[in-house]
Parts: C-alpha cells; sequence; structure tokens
C-alpha cells in the first residue's frame, strides 16, 4: 500500500509567502513616485497647452492684418484680449487672455505678478509651475519636473 503526498506542506506555503513579501517590499518604491510623475506629466502638457495658444491667436491676430487690434475671436467665438503694435508682444495674448485662449485652467491654480503668469496644480507644491511671460509670449516649463512636483 502506497501513501501518495497531495497539497502543500506549511513549511513550502510559508517559503512562498516570504518570498511575495519580499518582491512586494522591493517593488513598493517604484510604483510610490507616480503621483508626482503625473503632476508633472500634467504640469508639460499645460505648458504644450498654452504654447499651442499663443501660437494660435496670434496666427489669427496676423490675419485680420490690423496690429492696432486689442481683440482676437478665437475659432470658438471667444474673444481674447492681446498686445498691440509690431513689436514682440503684438499679438500675444495678455495675461487675462491666456485663460481663455485655454479654454480652461481646471485642476490648476495661477498666479499673475505684474506681465507673468505662473500655473501650479491645484492640489499641488507651488514650485511645480509653468509660467507665461506677456511681453513675448514666452512659455517656460522648466519647473515642471518630477521632483518639484
Amino acid at each position: 500500500m502506497s501513501r501518495h503526498q497531495r497539497g502543500f506542506t506549511l513549511i513550502e506555503l510559508i517559503v512562498v509567502i516570504v518570498i511575495l513579501g519580499i518582491l512586494a517590499a522591493t517593488a513598493l518604491p517604484r510604483f510610490v513616485n507616480l503621483q508626482a510623475d503625473a503632476k508633472a506629466a500634467s504640469m508639460q502638457g499645460l505648458a504644450g497647452g498654452l504654447r499651442a495658444a499663443v501660437e494660435l491667436v496670434r496666427a489669427r491676430w496676423l490675419v485680420t492684418g490690423n496690429t492696432a487690434a486689442a481683440t482676437v475671436t478665437t475659432a470658438d467665438g471667444t474673444s481674447v484680449a492681446v498686445g498691440t503694435g509690431s513689436g514682440a508682444s503684438g499679438g500675444v495674448p495678455t495675461v487675462v487672455g491666456i485663460g481663455l485662449a485655454l479654454g480652461s485652467t481646471a485642476g490648476f491654480a495661477s498666479s499673475t505678478a505684474g506681465s507673468v503668469v505662473t500655473f501650479s496644480p491645484t492640489a499641488g507644491p507651488v514650485g511645480c509651475a509653468v509660467t507665461y511671460n506677456q511681453t513675448n509670449g514666452a512659455v517656460v516649463g522648466t519647473a515642471a519636473v518630477v521632483a518639484n512636483c
């Protein structure tokens, strides 16, 4: 009469659980920083959106041929305030106009200091930011990195 063993012994089950615990402990730190990655990516996306909005509004302003025009009507009918004249600020959205040109800034807080608007995540650190300068339409997103977000 022979006995066949069926199933696992208690020792084998404990060894498997310990190995799974070690693997989980080493993999967990890799996934902890996903929130900062997501915030940095959203800020970089905002920077791209700002650049596109500036160029679209400026192109629309140039098409009108009127360098004295202080507003530009976008394709969706929104009136965007722009700089006038033939200088670097000509046709570039103002600090108020850039928000209208974007359409929505939901999820982002903005603060204005003179001719510069700084956007940061609503529920995030202030250092994680993208700035827009109305004097020349420059968008700077160098602070929108994982280390700051």
